[in-house]
């Protein structure tokens, strides 16, 4: 029941920095460039919710134990 869970708050980190990162992504046509934008999201720490998000679920894909 641990695993699945802490899968599931690594799933919705994951969803919320990549939603994050997506929503930024909108700067880009009001004049701001790839090198702004790369800038600009490092210092956002929402930003770094989808690989923290990727890797709690690797954790737990990699850990899960096999009863098989």
């Amino acid at each position: 029941m641990g695993y699945i869970f802490i899968f599931l708050i690594g799933f919705g980190l994951a969803v919320a920095g990549g939603v994050s990162l997506i929503a930024y992504m909108n700067f880009l046509p009001a004049g701001l460039g790839w090198v702004e934008y790369f800038i600009f999201i490092k210092g956002r720490i929402e930003c770094y919710f989808l690989p923290a998000g990727i890797l709690l679920m690797a954790f737990v894909i990699y850990r899960y134990p096999n009863n098989l």
